[in-house]
């Protein structure tokens, strides 16, 4: 049985056009968006548990945007005054043209990669492996580039600057829908926090990313609808697909 009313972890979208009218309108669909997670950033007191020295550092790693917001944000609660010499390493242009909130950018050594976070070394390289990195994460994401670094060898610290905060999901119910559609392992962390007896009871599950398919088979559930593969490498086009089949 197709599903036909699917709720999708993310905010609603903002602008007039979204990848979902079409679906809507062509397959009849009930989408609702309510985000199971927001990401904050740490404040001073909490940052400074870690026992980090930020100016211990010679080169600043970031994989998002919220995570250089974080920082500088730290940096100036702690009355820390970044220097020139300091290396910026981005796994995405966009995210390195970002920095432009905080530096002029032509005055920095800002680097970037292809939007991997494995890139990042790439983009290190041997010009650059005698820097002492700081990696700037979120609770949820240290492992996954800490691991990274340490393969590569590198000197590093990773510091966490972004917190994940679950929603409160108490007055949703769940049982109205046919699927539910996750972004990140935090949606299925949520899941599982707000609704620890939680048993699908027919409803099916879409994913995007493989470290979301990982989290939700980790908490024995199976994905029906998987993103991003070759044929589809957006959620809304393994949607369509999904309901195109008969």
């Amino acid at each position: 049985m197709k599903a036909k009313r699917i709720l999708i972890s993310q905010p609603a979208p903002t602008n007039g056009s979204s990848p979902y009218t079409d679906l809507i309108t062509k397959y009849k669909l009930s989408i609702d968006f309510v985000p199971f997670f927001k990401v904050e950033p740490l404040q001073a007191k909490e940052f400074r548990l870690q026992k980090i020295n930020i100016l211990d550092h010679t080169a600043v790693v970031f994989t998002a945007k919220t995570a250089i917001d974080a920082f500088f944000k730290i940096c100036e609660e702690m009355r820390i005054t970044v220097p020139e010499t300091m290396k910026y390493f981005c796994n995405s242009e966009s995210i390195a043209l970002y920095l432009q909130k905080y530096i002029v950018y032509r005055k920095r050594k800002i680097f970037f990669g292809n939007g991997t976070n494995s890139s990042i070394i790439d983009v290190i390289g041997t010009k650059h492996k005698n820097e002492n990195f700081l990696v700037c994460v979120t609770d949820s994401s240290k492992a996954d580039i800490h691991k990274i670094f340490v393969k590569a060898k590198l000197k590093h610290t990773s510091g966490v600057f972004v917190k994940t905060v679950f929603s409160d999901l108490s007055n949703l119910e769940l049982n109205n829908y046919d699927m539910l559609v996750f972004y990140s392992p935090s949606d299925i962390r949520s899941l599982k926090q707000n609704f620890p007896d939680f048993k699908p009871n027919g409803i099916q599950f879409a994913t995007f990313g493989p470290a979301t398919l990982k989290a939700l088979k980790g908490a024995k559930l199976t994905s029906t609808v998987i993103a991003p593969t070759p044929e589809a490498p957006s959620i809304a086009k393994a949607l369509s697909i999904y309901f195109e089949q008969k």
